[in-house]
């Protein structure tokens, strides 16, 4: 009955999903993903289905095409908060994903708090 990784991490996922789903009051998610290379934050309305801003290391203007560590991580953080205040957006719940909260993460986390997101 042993799970490899890739089980567990979508166990994690849906835990962490079902729990922000119940408490979440109509409030935008902010999603993360992180891939070995790259990582990126999504605004996303669930009412709705749509997704209010995104930014990603993978865009040109920030400067971060393919670095994926803790400094790129918080100016991702930075930028989404800066884009979220843009669309009138101040109060989020926050989807780290399977991800654990530390490192990049919790960098992002941080920036984006800074940046003015409440979560």
């Amino acid at each position: 009955m042993a799970l490899n990784k890739r089980e567990l991490f979508q166990k994690r996922r849906l835990r962490v999903r079902n729990k922000l789903r119940a408490m979440s009051d109509g409030r935008p998610r902010l999603s993360v993903h992180r891939s070995s290379k790259n990582i990126s934050v999504q605004l996303i309305d669930d009412a709705q289905g749509v997704t209010l801003a995104s930014a990603s290391t993978l865009e040109k203007d920030l400067g971060l095409v393919g670095k994926n560590n803790v400094e790129a991580a918080a100016k991702i953080g930075a930028a989404i908060a800066e884009r979220a205040k843009a669309k009138g957006v101040e109060t989020v719940v926050f989807d780290r994903g399977g991800f654990l909260f530390h490192g990049k993460i919790k960098a992002l986390a941080d920036a984006a708090r800074e940046g003015g997101l409440k979560f």
